[in-house]
């Protein structure tokens, strides 16, 4: 475990930032549009509405989960972890005091190993949770300190103080920082690759997902995450979810019987 002092520096691992090609775009058109008017003052009808279309873009993207467009994403290990049959389950939302300890002991019992996308608040509230995620040898990864569903629209400031208070909470119990951020409800912000790439954090979406929230039928749940499955593939379920505890131990079956092994994404990474 790292002590306090050490905490503060251990999670600032800052990478180079290079907007995606998507955003390297929308910035010359709004440039454009900003010379276009001082030029000529008569064309702001035109210069409004090519703004208008470029914004109107930029909210679908937010709304693509798995898409590239706004930044770096992975939605899938690297070849040499599905060369080693290796896939990872990841969890959001929790940790959770009913849930969470069930899915550790099953996947203790398949020696398995996941990456829990942890929220702040929650993790700060229950401690012994984390801190056993991480000694029976899972990764505690960042998935924003409240979770809120208008995280997308928030302001750089605001969105880095979100992902710095889960970053922070993290590290402390843990005594590792986290390297990977998933976006609450996986809508990611134009901006959150900039706020990220400051603090060395990558974005992971998923490979296939099982909806798994809620009053989920298991057997969809479990036909979701298995129909295609394969080496390389990221699976994304939520130990907030009690339906979890019934999907996972027929999931871990079908990941044996098909000779893949589930391991935390800095391993596979």
């Amino acid at each position: 475990m790292t002590t306090q002092g050490s905490v503060a520096a251990s999670y600032y691992r800052p990478r180079t930032w290079r907007p995606a090609p998507f955003a390297s775009v929308s910035l010359v058109i709004h440039a454009a549009g900003a010379a276009a008017l001082a030029v000529d003052v008569t064309a702001w009808p035109w210069i409004v509405a090519m703004l208008a279309t470029n914004h109107a873009l930029l909210t679908a993207a937010v709304f693509l989960p798995r898409a590239r467009l706004l930044g770096p994403n992975i939605d899938r290990l690297p070849d040499e972890a599905a060369r080693r049959r290796e896939v990872s389950l990841t969890f959001d939302d929790g940790p959770d005091a009913r849930i969470t300890p069930g899915i550790l002991d099953w996947l203790d019992r398949h020696d398995a190993k996941a990456s829990f996308f942890c929220v702040g608040q929650k993790a700060a509230e229950h401690p012994e949770i984390v801190r056993e995620i991480a000694r029976r040898g899972h990764s505690v990864e960042n998935h924003s300190y409240r979770h809120s569903h208008a995280f997308a629209c928030f302001g750089i400031g605001r969105m880095s103080r979100e992902i710095e208070a889960a970053q922070q909470v993290a590290t402390r119990l843990t005594g590792r920082a986290p390297d990977f951020f998933r976006a609450p409800a996986g809508f990611r912000s134009p901006l959150l690759d900039f706020v990220l790439a400051r603090r060395g954090l990558r974005y992971v979406s998923w490979t296939r997902r099982g909806f798994d929230a809620g009053r989920a039928d298991p057997r969809r749940v479990l036909a979701r995450l298995t129909r295609g499955l394969g080496a390389g593939d990221v699976l994304l379920l939520h130990d907030s979810s009690p339906v979890v505890l019934e999907v996972l131990p027929a999931l871990l079956d079908e990941l044996a019987a098909r000779g893949l092994k589930s391991v935390s994404l800095p391993s596979a990474l």
